[in-house]
């Protein structure tokens, strides 16, 4: 039996799916990973910008990259993964993704039964309020708050930021309640979506990492050095 089919058996079987997705997906739509020399912009590293010490200290430098990045993330589509992921939803009762990326890719594909773990781009939060809206495509250098005329920030989990709780019970309970839990294009670096695989493997899950540099070697039933966009429609 090859390895397609072992985990296209184990899918057939399954009566709950979880997914965890990270940046590889997204790259394979067109979308600049983190780290490296494309995380690079107008000198600065990502790293240093997707802080709240950076917003505090130049909120307009900030917004003009997430603007950017905005732009960048317009002009892409879900790719071939995305769409496979839509379909294994619509199949299966139980279905979570959890997603790293803040780029709404899967939104715009279809996906539905979703965490969003790290926040998301198209989405505000108020600094002096909290109040969350939908951000428009063209924005002001610095918009504010229509409640309370705040500084509005991009409603994103930043380095040194805590993740919402309940998005993390949540994700944790659909690791811990997954049958085939997939692991798709992550570095298994940034916490606490890198324990995620873990949880689902010692409550008795069966894990597949898809990814072009895998990262789970020593952890996952089956590990496919393949993109995903190739994979996951053979799979489907």
């Amino acid at each position: 039996m090859d390895q397609i089919t072992a985990v296209c058996k184990r899918l057939a079987a399954a009566k709950s799916l979880t997914v965890l997705s990270g940046a590889g997906i997204s790259a394979e739509s067109g979308i600049p990973t983190f780290r490296g020399e494309e995380g690079l912009w107008n000198k600065h590293r990502a790293e240093d910008l997707a802080t709240p010490e950076a917003f505090r200290r130049d909120p307009e430098l900030v917004w003009a990259w997430y603007q950017w990045r905005r732009t960048l993330i317009a002009q892409k589509q879900p790719n071939a993964a995305h769409d496979a992921l839509v379909s294994l939803e619509r199949r299966l009762a139980a279905f979570t993704l959890i997603t790293q990326n803040v780029d709404g890719l899967h939104e715009r594909a279809g996906s539905r039964s979703m965490i969003e773990l790290h926040g998301n781009i198209w989405r505000m939060r108020c600094t002096g309020c909290g109040l969350k809206t939908e951000s428009e495509a063209a924005l002001p250098a610095l918009p504010s708050c229509a409640s309370c005329h705040g500084l509005l920030r991009p409603d994103i989990v930043w380095f040194g930021e805590a993740v919402d709780p309940d998005h993390l019970i949540r994700s944790l309970n659909a690791c811990r309640d997954a049958d085939v839990m997939l692991v798709i294009g992550t570095s298994g670096v940034v916490q606490p979506a890198a324990s995620f695989a873990s949880v689902a493997k010692e409550a008795g899950a069966f894990i597949v990492e898809i990814n072009p540099v895998p990262s789970l070697s020593n952890l996952a039933d089956r590990v496919f050095a393949e993109k995903a966009a190739v994979l996951l429609p053979k799979i489907v």
